[in-house]
């Protein structure tokens, strides 16, 4: 078969996930502010909040600008998954709330790395295929990667938040392949997402692998 120069792996879902659910970091965090929430309650009233929301891309600001573009985006998404599961006036402070859930999901804390993981990344690094990560995360991500003993077999990171592109958009792809100066029919990209990963890798010409985790 085939062999790419380089894979790139799409991040949450793929490379790891998180612990529980978010519905149970969520409610266990807001139990430290005094807030009592149903976590299943709490798990599909994100979900439904994350999917209703553009995602999180910002074409044409300033580099300095990202941060809290990235902050109040995910803001956004917490304010309205408690106001849908009935508790966001509980809280006393739902900004100091918010600064500490979302400097949680900075660490490791929350995430768990899937078993084939390391495993899978070394071997295909030992066959000197360069590895690159396109994700629709935020800047978060270079930490966990970090905290995750992860960032070690990736020599490219590409982020929709500072692409300014999120997938499926081709532009992001594309950005991404510049930066090891390959041609889309020189890459492969692995996800979860059948229509952000298989499908965008694919409308930008590279080879998509849909992978499909057990729910």
């Amino acid at each position: 078969m085939f062999q790419p120069k380089v894979i790139f792996f799409d991040a949450v879902g793929t490379l790891f996930g998180v612990r529980g659910s978010v519905g149970e970091a969520y409610g266990t965090l807001a139990q430290q502010f005094g807030v009592n929430a149903n976590p299943a309650q709490l798990n599909r009233a994100f979900f439904a909040c994350f999917k209703a929301r553009e995602q999180a891309a910002f074409p044409g600001v300033e580099t300095r600008e990202i941060p809290r573009l990235e902050f109040e985006w995910w803001e956004a998404i917490a304010t309205d998954t408690f106001k849908r599961a009935g508790v966001f006036g509980d809280f006393a402070d739902f900004s100091a709330f918010f600064a500490a859930l979302y400097a949680y999901f900075a660490t490791k804390d929350p995430w768990f790395v899937y078993p084939e993981v390391r495993s899978t990344l070394a071997s295909l690094r030992s066959k000197h295929i360069e590895l690159g990560v396109i994700s629709n995360f935020d800047s978060r991500l270079y930490p966990v990667l970090e905290a995750l003993d992860l960032a070690e077999f990736f020599s490219s990171v590409t982020i929709s938040t500072q692409v300014g592109a999120a997938k499926p958009d081709p532009h992001i792809f594309a950005t991404a392949l510049a930066k090891h100066g390959c041609t889309p029919e020189e890459a492969w990209h692995i996800g979860d997402s059948y229509r952000d990963d298989y499908e965008g890798a694919m409308k930008a010409q590279m080879r998509g692998i849909w992978l499909q985790r057990e729910s």
